[in-house]
């Protein structure tokens, strides 16, 4: 079999990075997260962490150096990395991008969309311990990300969908059905 590139997308407060933690502990697989570029540019800038220099840094860093340029960073780490087991792959938001890693990893490259009412999200991203959000900020970010960086395409065409209304029993069930599909 060859190495799975599984992204898990969807918007904040959705439950993705609840999954990718649970396959990684699962199944000890990596995980290349997008947001890393992110963090590493405000770092380097020397930008306290927050809402408003997180969107400034992502929608900065895509105008400079284009729109893949995330996808492009992403790549190479991924090329770096043993080719033993999948590869988790956190925060996939362009659809320039998803079509980028369909060119590179072809039927190797399997999407995983998890949606959750923006209700229940900016429920969950108020009570987040790291990074909370106000009901505002989560909703002006849901919509940077649909308008700014085309993130329904991608949850619009992803492999595998699941609906992520209830438990985290729930989610695992499910995240766990959809990894079976993918090994068959």
């Amino acid at each position: 079999m060859k190495q799975k590139i599984i992204a898990i997308f969807g918007l904040p407060g959705s439950g993705k990075t609840e999954v990718i933690n649970y396959l990684m502990k699962k199944y000890n697989w990596p995980k290349v997260y997008f947001g890393e570029v992110t963090f590493d540019e405000m770092k380097k800038q020397g930008l306290e962490i927050n809402e408003k220099n997180e969107r400034l840094t992502r929608e900065g860093l895509r105008e400079r150096y284009g729109r893949l340029y995330y996808a492009s960073q992403i790549i190479k780490k991924i090329e770096e990395m043993p080719d033993d087991s999948p590869i988790l792959v956190e925060s996939l938001y362009d659809w320039q991008e998803y079509l980028l890693f369909k060119e590179k990893f072809a039927d190797d490259f399997i999407t995983v969309a998890i949606y959750t009412s923006p209700k229940t999200r900016y429920e969950r991203l108020a009570r987040r311990p790291i990074r909370p959000l106000t009901f505002q900020e989560a909703q002006s970010r849901d919509y940077a990300q649909i308008e700014n960086l085309f993130q329904a395409g991608p949850i619009a065409m992803a492999n595998y969908t699941i609906n992520n209304e209830g438990t985290l029993d729930e989610l695992f069930t499910q995240i766990d059905k959809v990894i079976e599909k993918i090994n068959q």
